[in-house]
């Protein structure tokens, strides 16, 4: 065990979330950023620590690295907003930031983890306010193309979001304008 690893087992919860977050910031290596954003994402399941990852401004950080060109970023990023956003105080945070447009652009990655997380997170974050925005005609045409992915998790994953979250005039109006155009996001790769 590395002298870092022993200084941080010594830490408590917050101390430890604080120094990911600041390994993250002067961090150069991608390698080290990726892991810590792992790291972070994988600390983003446990309820206990919404308190301190929201002080810690984690949530802007995995927003802001919905955008990166690093896909493995995106992925973490991504996991650990899905995470936490079963938090009303998170979702909301996440919603008035703007998150959805971000996780909506998320679809159209070629990582199939990515997309799904995407696909789940974009249910989380429905409300009656951000049901509009989510269930817009440009992501159920999405929704529909991935309900007929080689992928058995993203096409019933797919299936449940035109099911559970759009009514079957969205879905029925989705599939008319994909009648008459070959526009769309592509499939994401295995």
């Amino acid at each position: 065990m590395s002298q870092k690893q022993q200084d941080l087992l010594g830490l408590g919860r917050l101390e430890y979330l604080q120094a990911l977050v600041t390994e993250f910031q002067v961090t150069e290596s991608s390698e080290a950023k990726e892991q810590v954003l792992a790291n972070l994402a994988n600390f983003a399941y446990d309820p206990k620590n919404y308190d301190y990852l929201r002080q810690l401004k984690v949530l802007d950080l995995f927003l802001d690295m919905l955008t990166e060109d690093n896909d493995i970023l995106v992925e973490f990023a991504l996991g650990g907003l899905c995470n936490l956003c079963l938090d009303k105080v998170n979702k909301d945070y996440i919603l008035e930031a703007e998150g959805v447009a971000a996780v909506i652009n998320c679809l159209s990655c070629s990582n199939e983890e990515t997309v799904m997380s995407a696909v789940t997170t974009l249910m989380y974050l429905t409300t009656p306010q951000s049901r509009q925005q989510i269930t817009a005609l440009p992501v159920v045409e999405c929704m529909l193309r991935f309900s007929l992915s080689a992928n058995r998790r993203l096409s019933n994953l797919a299936t449940i979001f035109l099911e559970d979250y759009c009514s079957p005039l969205q879905v029925e109006e989705a599939k008319n304008l994909t009648k008459h155009t070959a526009l769309g996001i592509p499939l994401p790769k295995s």
